[in-house]
């Protein structure tokens, strides 16, 4: 077993924990109106987005662009509940750096610096580009409880499927050493393609679930992450108890 999973493991079980407090201390931290609607959104967010990048282009790619994407977007829809305006263009340019950013970052060990870099420019520059039209993750914003798509996001959808296509395929020109490059290419546009329609399409239940939380379930949400977090932390002894092999 490699040292570095086993630490991956145990700062996961650690971030668990403190999320589970936060969420035991609901009230002190302003209830229905605090930080915790940010934090569930985050967190939800964070798990869809990842699960769905992990399972379609690997582990890597699911944690870090998972968490990028759940973490700005939750930032963004937390405005669009509160009614306000959307952030100004500068402000979402930021957000799409980090993900463009992360998104890099997870294809830079196995395609390298130049296609990260190249990727992660051409990623923030398109999605400046959609924030500038319009199409941003608030778009056609509603908290119904139920699943939905609009016409719009459909376009949104289909526009995010073509341009990462389209990106990792200049990548792979600029580069010239990526293997079945029109394979991997539509292999990104379709995972990618498919994570956003789902996400898009579960906002509304989501948003309805962050802002209609019973106290009582927070507090025993809380408590399953603080005991989860408790069993990942403990995973480290375990390994020594038991003299597994790490390298």
């Amino acid at each position: 077993m490699d040292h570095h999973t086993v630490a991956a493991i145990s700062i996961t079980g650690t971030c668990l924990d403190v999320i589970g407090s936060l969420y035991l201390a609901y009230d002190l931290l302003g209830g229905q109106h605090g930080p915790l609607r940010l934090l569930t959104r985050a967190v939800t967010y964070s798990v869809v987005f990842g699960i769905g990048y992990g399972l379609g282009l690997g582990l890597w790619f699911g944690l870090f662009s998972g968490v990028a994407s759940g973490v700005t977007i939750a930032i963004e829809l937390n405005r669009a509940a509160r009614g306000l305006e959307h952030y100004s263009l500068w402000w979402e340019g930021f957000f799409s750096a980090i993900r463009g950013v992360a998104f890099g970052a997870c294809l830079y060990r196995n395609l390298g610096l130049e296609f990260a870099t190249a990727f992660a420019v051409l990623l923030t520059v398109g999605q400046i580009v959609a924030y500038s039209r319009g199409m941003r993750p608030a778009l056609d914003y509603a908290a119904t409880g139920k699943p939905r798509l609009t016409r719009r996001h459909v376009w949104g959808i289909l526009e995010r499927t073509l341009g990462y296509t389209a990106t990792a395929l200049v990548c792979s020109a600029l580069v010239q050493h990526v293997d079945h490059a029109w394979a991997f290419a539509i292999r990104v546009g379709l995972v990618i393609g498919v994570v956003t329609g789902i996400g898009v399409a579960i906002v509304p239940l989501i948003e309805y679930f962050a802002d209609h939380l019973p106290e009582r379930r927070l507090g025993a949400f809380g408590i399953v992450l603080i005991l989860f977090g408790f069993a990942l932390q403990s995973f480290q002894y375990w390994v020594a108890l038991l003299d597994v092999r790490v390298t």
